[in-house]
């Protein structure tokens, strides 16, 4: 270990001379915002091109590695009238050149059909990373973050609402290109799809960022401006009362509001927000199990309610000084609540047991009832600050501190009642749990002054999580009994890790050529301690290494605007405490849940070839092939725990490959409609051991994403969406074909103040299969099991969007680093 620290303090810093560069900043001329991802190229006087970007998120332009001689610079982007600055000289090694602000105006062609229809493309595709047009998916507004995902090409969203990324979970979730340690599904189930701008998916990611998340990175940029004055915004949405009956206790509740105030003067940049939804979806659950235990089998069918009610309610305050324009201090807070309720009401209408297991006769046959309630909370608080420095010879220095306090926790009560006569008690369990989460990050990053290679950035990250658990299971087996611990399924829980990381970054551009090449060292230190109620356990485990993690990209732009791009990452996916903890948790009547405390974190290399083409007309073509290996893969597999109980484990099962190919098409065959379309295909294989049984399945998976808009006029649009998840393998079963249709109607009022979208989500109307998805799990001579969610459609939804002035949103938020991970 010690020779291991020695290595990771030494990580090296390069530097080699450099020639001059041209920086500046591409501006909208009629709404002075700053212009991301438009083409800046430099040409020299025998009109040879010199060099060649797109600017950044920010609008921002450096043109490295330029010689001596005098040059004019072109800017065009898609909607504009190209830009042409002339008379540029270098004139000696190390010049510096500030064009400054560079204003380029909308052509006059489409003037007005820019500026009020946002008539970007959908889609952008950068060397390492595509970048997707929020406001292009209108079915989301009113919705959240994860309502847009479902609608790019690499995502896909099951019937559970897990969040996919080329078939993989494990992803990592950056806001505004802030690292977070949240539960990925969670982080984007709370933001607001109205405060989104982009999505910029980046899935062979650099060595600048975190190595967490084995599908790389979501990067969720929020709205945000860059006039001076006030912006208030105010986004209310209601739903109709359910239209498919579903037999479930009480009717859904879907309501909500979010409300945003930010002001910006001077050195000065204040935001405020406060949000409130309450989001319920019915559902049933329709199953079957059967068990298999010295050769009689035990069959348990069932059916009933399976719904989520869902509260978030929070705060939030953001405070940014800029005293002048190489320092800038921001200030952050975040707090407050959210729980998710699941029902599960089951009955258990038909179990028996056979014996003999094959071919034998019913011995007995009884049938219950299962009351299930699982509520889980998390209140949390947060605060961060930042600091940023740019010295007089342009490079940067950046820091940020992040401390986090959740508490997590939630009981589940679980009552077996007979049936049809439900007044009668045939064993009541409740367990609850305390998880107070306590989490640091700081980080330091330096961006040295650009060099004739490209830019180096350097950068120290340290992260600290300590979580503890509190789990105490009780049972009895009358309501006049008083309730008694059950010791093998209590336990008390504490997770402590520290991360220290550090990487070297190489970025640069030159003729045709952008590279990124990059190395991240990374330190970890994990102890579990684990002990039970009675004082029999008491233990510790033990996990730590240090692993270097390599980056490569590299894309080359043709003369007829042909880019081809080859990448390459290596991730980690780091364990829950959750997936750590081996008491089982009793989820309900017929499961417990469990994790082992030996898991090992999954390592994983990605692969990718890329291509894209611009087309006339603004359509666009783009792909992408890649292969993803991961060792030590984390799959949730069965047990048999009794007769009518599987037990559910976490486990390392061994190796999964996957081969794909991304493909994505913007087509717009007349000027009004526009459609987006996306898949992705790919070929998955696991192989491995479980209970020393060998895994060894594979199959072939797709989804399409399919978007299609047509605007009546400027304010007035009506959109499709269509949603397909093919069949798919698990490590011990498979999970069935999920879809969605949707559509949107959106129109606008008051110059553009209001905005009114009526929204038909998961379309049904009683003929198709929306919105339900099944589950299958087998081991042969033990046990099978399959499950059907059937989740609400035909849901109306009406989204309201009023701005009581003309400013853009420029609020910006600090987000949950820990505990959301663990929600």
């Amino acid at each position: 270990m010690f020779k291991n620290q020695i290595c990771f303090l030494l990580f090296i810093l390069v530097s080699v001379k450099g020639f001059s560069q041209i920086t500046g900043t591409l501006i909208d001329s009629t709404s002075n915002e700053k212009l991301p991802y438009a083409s800046i190229t430099l040409f020299n006087n025998e009109n040879e091109l010199v060099e060649g970007m797109v600017t950044d998120e920010a609008g921002v332009f450096e043109l490295q590695g330029v010689p001596k001689g005098t040059y004019y610079l072109e800017a065009s982007f898609m909607g504009y009238k190209p830009k042409t600055i002339e008379g540029i000289k270098v004139t000696r090694r190390n010049q510096e050149i500030a064009i400054g602000e560079v204003l380029i105006s909308p052509s006059d062609e489409f003037l007005e059909e820019v500026m009020i229809t946002a008539g970007s493309a959908t889609v952008l595709n950068k060397v390492d990373r595509q970048v997707y047009s929020a406001v292009k998916f209108q079915n989301s507004k009113g919705g959240t973050a994860t309502d847009i995902l479902r609608n790019l090409p690499s995502i896909s969203v099951n019937g559970l609402g897990e969040i996919n990324v080329r078939g993989s979970s494990g992803f990592e979730v950056l806001l505004n290109g802030r690292p977070t340690q949240g539960d990925a599904a969670g982080i984007l189930g709370q933001l607001p799809a109205n405060a989104v701008e982009r999505v910029e998916v980046i899935t062979a990611p650099s060595a600048k960022y975190d190595p967490e998340g084995k599908a790389g990175i979501l990067n969720i940029i929020t709205k945000k401006g860059a006039a001076e004055g006030a912006f208030t915004q105010i986004n209310v949405m209601a739903g109709l009362p359910s239209i498919e009956p579903y037999d479930n206790s009480e009717n859904p509740q879907r309501y909500g509001a979010d409300i945003t105030y930010n002001v910006r003067k001077e050195k000065w940049n204040i935001s405020l927000g406060t949000s409130y939804l309450h989001n319920d979806i019915n559902g049933r659950r329709e199953g079957d199990v059967f068990t298999i235990i010295n050769d009689t089998l035990t069959r348990f069918p069932s059916d009933g309610e399976r719904s989520f009610d869902e509260e978030n309610i929070s705060g939030r305050f953001t405070l940014d000084y800029l005293p002048d324009n190489k320092n800038a201090l921001s200030l952050g807070f975040y707090a407050g609540k959210r729980s998710k309720d699941r029902t599960a009401d089951i009955l258990y209408y038909d179990n028996h047991k056979i014996t003999p297991a094959e071919g034998g006769e019913r011995v007995s046959t009884f049938q219950y009832f299962n009351e299930n309630l699982r509520i889980r909370r998390s209140d949390f608080a947060l605060g961060s600050i930042d600091y940023s420095h740019t010295f007089d010879n342009k490079s940067e220095l950046s820091s940020s501190f992040l401390y986090e306090y959740t508490m997590l926790g939630g009981p589940t009560t679980n009552r077996n009642l007979g049936y049809p006569d439900t007044s009668e008690l045939l064993q009541n369990e409740y367990n609850t749990n305390d998880n107070p989460l306590h989490g640091i990050r700081a980080q330091i990053d330096y961006k040295l002054k650009p060099l004739s290679i490209g830019q180096l950035e350097t950068g120290y990250q340290f992260r600290n999580l300590d979580h503890t658990g509190d789990f105490v299971y009780e049972r009895r087996e009358n309501e006049n009994e008083d309730f008694e611990l059950v010791p093998e399924f209590s336990s008390e829980v504490n997770l402590r890790r520290k991360l220290h990381s550090a990487y070297g970054q190489l970025t640069g551009s030159r003729d045709n050529w952008e590279y990124a090449a990059g190395l991240r060292a990374e330190l970890a230190d994990r102890e579990l301690d684990l002990s039970d109620k009675t004082g029999d356990l008491d233990t510790t485990y033990y996990y730590d290494y240090f692993k270097l993690f390599p980056s490569a990209s590299l894309q080359y732009t043709f003369k007829n605007d042909l880019k081809v791009k080859a990448a390459y990452s290596k991730r980690v996916e780091r364990t829950t405490t959750f997936k750590m903890n081996p008491f089982p948790e009793r989820e309900h009547s017929e499961t417990l849940e469990q994790g082992d405390p030996t898991l090992l974190p999954e390592f994983v290399d990605i692969v990718e070839l890329g291509i894209e083409k611009p087309l006339k007309g603004g359509n666009s073509i783009f792909g992408t092939l890649y292969y993803r290996n991961v060792e030590n893969l984390v799959n949730r597999v069965n047990t048999v725990y009794n007769d009518t109980i599987l037990n559910r484990i976490y486990s390392n099962v061994g190796r999964e490959k996957a081969v794909g190919l991304e493909i994505g098409a913007e087509l717009k065959p007349v000027e009004k409609w526009t459609n987006f379309i996306g898949a992705n295909v790919y070929h998955n294989a696991i192989e491995g051991t479980f209970d020393n049984q060998r895994i060894d399945n594979d199959s072939w998976i797709y989804s399409i994403n399919a978007n299609s808009t047509y605007r009546f006029s400027p304010g007035t649009s009506l959109q499709f969406t269509f949603n397909y998840l093919s069949d798919h393998n698990t490590a011990q079963g498979e999970d069935s074909r999920f879809y969605s249709p949707n559509l949107s109607f959106q129109k606008s009022f008051l110059n553009d103040q209001l905005t009114a979208s009526f929204q038909w989500q998961n379309i049904d109307l009683g003929l198709l299969n929306s919105n339900e998805q099944s589950i299958t799990t087998a081991r042969p001579g033990e046990f099978y099991t399959t499950t059907n969610y059937v989740y609400e459609v035909d849901i109306i939804r009406l989204n309201l969007t009023y701005s009581f002035n003309n400013n853009k949103n420029e609020s910006r938020f600090i987000e949950s680093e820990f505990g959301k991970r663990e929600f």
